[in-house]
C-alpha cells in the first residue's frame, strides 16, 4: 500500500487578482521590472556613446554587460511574475522571492565586474543562492540532498575560477579582467595552461556538461520558477565565463579544439540522454545539457558572439518551456502501444534536406560565415543540422495535416533562421568593444574528424539506429539516474512542509 488512497484537501489559493499578493513578492517583482527598464535605458545609451564605462577599476560596462543586463532582468521579471501565482499559498514565499531577487542582483554584478576579486565573489554567491533555491522546500530530505549535491559542484567550480584568476593576477600583475586581457601574452606557458584549464573545467561544471550533468538532473526538487531561471540563466554562466576571458582561452588553437570536442560530445550525449526520459522536467534537463554543449562548441570554434546569441535565445526558449511544463503533464492509464511519430518517407527526407540546405545558405548569406575555409564552416554545419532536425520533427507530426506539415517548412523554419541570423548580427555588433568576439580557428584534420563523427552520430540518432543496442539504452538510463536520495518517488511527498 502506498498510503495515497485517502482524499486530499487543498485550500483555496489567495486571490492575487484582488490585490492580496504579499508585500515582499509584489515589491520585488516591480523592482525587477524597473531594473529591466533601466537596463533598456543603458542599452540605448551604449548605442549613442562608444567605449567601455569604467568605475574605480571595480566595474566595467561594455557591450556584453548591457546585453546580459537586458536579458537577465527580462527573464527575471518573467520568472518573478510567474512565481507570484505559482508560489501563492506557500509557507516561505517571501524567502523564495528574496532568493530569486538576490540571484538576479548577483548575476547583474557578475557580468559588470571588472575586478578579479569581485568577479570571483559574485561567481561564488551565484552558486550558493542557486543551491538554496534548489533546496527551497526544506521539509523534503530529497530537496536538502539535491541542494547539498549542487552546492558541492558549484563550490568546486568556484574554487577553479578563484584559482585561475589568482594565477592570472600573480603572473600579469593585473587586478582587473580587462587588465588580464591586455597582458595575457606575457603569461608563462605553465601558469597559462593551469589558468585556462581551470576556466574551461569551471565552465563545463557550471553549464552541466557531461559528465558534470548529475547536479542538474538532481535539481528537480526546485520549484518550477527556480528551474526556469536555472536552465534559462544559471547554466549559461559557462558561456559567459569563456566569452569574458576569451583573450585567455583563445591563445592556443589546441585548447580551442579541446573546447570544441567537449562541447560537441555533450551536445550529442544530451540528445541521447533525453531520448530515454519519460519525465517532462528531466527531458528538459537533458535538452539543456545538449544545448549547453552547442554553446560551448561555438565558443571553441572562436565564435564567442554566436555563443552569446545561443545563450540568449536558449534562455528565452527554455524559460518558456519550464513555465509551461505543467500543461504537458497527463494522468492516463495505458491503453495499448504508444503511438510513434509518422515515418519521414522519401518526400519528407527530400523536403527536410532541401530546407536544411536552404537554411544554411540563408545563414551564410546573412552573416557571411561559412564563406572561408575556417571554423565558420562548422558553425554553418550546426545550423544546417539543427534545421534538419526541426523540419523533420514537424514533418513527422502525424497529428497535423500534410499540407500544414510541409507548408511549415518554408514558411516557419526559414524565417526562423533569418531571425537567428539577425539576432546574431545585432549581438556581435553590440559586443564589438570586447577584446575577442570572433576568432575563427583554421580548419585542421581534427576539426574534420569531429565534423564527420558529429554527422554520423546525428544520423544515427535521427534514424533511430541507436535504439537497436540494448546495452546503449541501459547505459543512457544509468547515466541519467541522479542519486537516490534526491528523488521524490511518492505523490504525497510533493506536499510542502
Amino acid at each position: 500500500m502506498t498510503g495515497q488512497d485517502q482524499p486530499e484537501t487543498v485550500g483555496q489559493l489567495p486571490n492575487t487578482a484582488a490585490g492580496s499578493t504579499p508585500l515582499v513578492p509584489a515589491v520585488l517583482t516591480r523592482l525587477v521590472w524597473l531594473l529591466w527598464v533601466a537596463s533598456l535605458g543603458t542599452l540605448v545609451a551604449r548605442l549613442r556613446v562608444e567605449g567601455v564605462w569604467e568605475l574605480w577599476g571595480v566595474f566595467a560596462v561594455d557591450g556584453l554587460t548591457v546585453v546580459l543586463w537586458v536579458v537577465v532582468t527580462f527573464l527575471g521579471g518573467i520568472v518573478h511574475s510567474y512565481s507570484v501565482r505559482y508560489m501563492a499559498g506557500g509557507r516561505h514565499v517571501s524567502r523564495f522571492f528574496t532568493r530569486l531577487f538576490g540571484f538576479t542582483l548577483v548575476v547583474l554584478v557578475l557580468v559588470a565586474a571588472d575586478h578579479l576579486a569581485l568577479f570571483a565573489a559574485a561567481w561564488v554567491a551565484m552558486g550558493l543562492v542557486m543551491a538554496d533555491l534548489i533546496g527551497h522546500v526544506r521539509g523534503w530530505p530529497q530537496a536538502r540532498a539535491a541542494a547539498t549535491l549542487a552546492r558541492r559542484y558549484f563550490l568546486a567550480s568556484s574554487l577553479l575560477v578563484a584559482a585561475a584568476l589568482a594565477t592570472l593576477w600573480v603572473t600579469t600583475g593585473a587586478t582587473t579582467v580587462s587588465g588580464v586581457a591586455a597582458a595575457v601574452d606575457a603569461v608563462p606557458r605553465t601558469p597559462w595552461l593551469f589558468a585556462v584549464g581551470a576556466l574551461v573545467l569551471a565552465a563545463t561544471i557550471q553549464s552541466a556538461l557531461v559528465p558534470f550533468h548529475t547536479w542538474l538532473l538532481s535539481s528537480m526538487t526546485a520549484p518550477t520558477p527556480a528551474s526556469a531561471l536555472m536552465h534559462a540563466g544559471f547554466v549559461n554562466a559557462g558561456g559567459v565565463l569563456l566569452t569574458r576571458f576569451a583573450p585567455v582561452v583563445s591563445v592556443d588553437p589546441d585548447v580551442m579544439l579541446l573546447v570544441v570536442v567537449v562541447g560537441v560530445a555533450s551536445a550529442l550525449l544530451g540528445k541521447l540522454l533525453k531520448s530515454v526520459q519519460s519525465d517532462v522536467k528531466r527531458q528538459l534537463g537533458c535538452s539543456t545539457v545538449g544545448q549547453m554543449g552547442f554553446m560551448i562548441a561555438q565558443a571553441g570554434l572562436g565564435f564567442f558572439g554566436a555563443a552569446v546569441t545561443h545563450l540568449v535565445l536558449h534562455g528565452f526558449y527554455k524559460a518558456y518551456l519550464f513555465c509551461s511544463s505543467g500543461g504537458r503533464v497527463e494522468r492516463t492509464s495505458p491503453t495499448g502501444p504508444g503511438r510513434e511519430p509518422g515515418s519521414t518517407g522519401l518526400v519528407g527526407w527530400v523536403a527536410t534536406g532541401l530546407a536544411a540546405l536552404a537554411g544554411g545558405a540563408l545563414f551564410v548569406a546573412l552573416t557571411g560565415k561559412g564563406t572561408s575555409p575556417d571554423a565558420g564552416l562548422l558553425l554553418t554545419l550546426l545550423v544546417v543540422l539543427t534545421t534538419l532536425h526541426a523540419t523533420r520533427t514537424a514533418v513527422r507530426a502525424t497529428s497535423l495535416p500534410a499540407t500544414v506539415r510541409y507548408g511549415a517548412v518554408p514558411l516557419v523554419f526559414l524565417p526562423a533562421i533569418a531571425v537567428y541570423a539577425a539576432v546574431y548580427t545585432v549581438v556581435v555588433g553590440l559586443l564589438a568593444d570586447l577584446p575577442v568576439v570572433t576568432a575563427p580557428a583554421e580548419l585542421t584534420a581534427v576539426h574534420g574528424a569531429v565534423a564527420v563523427a558529429f554527422v554520423v552520430a546525428f544520423v544515427a540518432i535521427e534514424t533511430g539506429a541507436y535504439r537497436r543496442s540494448e546495452r546503449l539504452y541501459v547505459a543512457l538510463v544509468n547515466a541519467t539516474q541522479p542519486p537516490a536520495e534526491t528523488l521524490l518517488t511518492s505523490r504525497g511527498e510533493y506536499r510542502e512542509y
